[in-house]
């Protein structure tokens, strides 16, 4: 985690975000901007203990790394447009979809453990980010 974990989020599951989606398709004005989001606004250390959680495994496991340059504290949408105009609203809580997502994650270690590593991050050297 970023050494500012307190930094908030507004989270979404999938699915929900797919009916949004398919929900726009369907009933949106051609042109027009419709922000998606549940208002279920959470730390990342929130969702860390979460997912920690529903492994079974301690707190102690998370890490830190320094924060990465430009890094915003707070990520919020107005979504009452596109619940006023188009009636969608989130259907799947925040924790319940966390844990619906670690599970899914957990019990599908095949499809993305071929994955790892391909494309490592090195959180740390954030310079050389910006000679590409």
């Amino acid at each position: 985690m970023y050494a500012s974990s307190g930094n908030r989020r507004e989270w979404i599951h999938v699915l929900d975000h797919c009916a949004a989606v398919e929900t726009v398709l369907l009933k949106g004005t051609p042109g027009e901007i419709y922000h998606v989001g549940t208002g279920a606004e959470a730390s990342v250390d929130e969702v860390a203990d979460l997912v920690l959680d529903e492994l079974g495994l301690p707190r102690s496991l998370k890490e830190t790394v320094p924060d990465r340059p430009g890094h915003d504290r707070r990520y919020l949408l107005d979504s009452s447009r596109i619940r006023r105009e188009l009636g969608w609203e989130p259907r799947i809580p925040f924790a319940a979809g966390i844990r619906e997502t670690v599970r899914w994650y957990r019990d599908h270690r095949s499809w993305w453990l071929p994955l790892v590593g391909r494309s490592p991050v090195v959180e740390n050297d954030w310079s050389a980010a910006g000679s590409r």
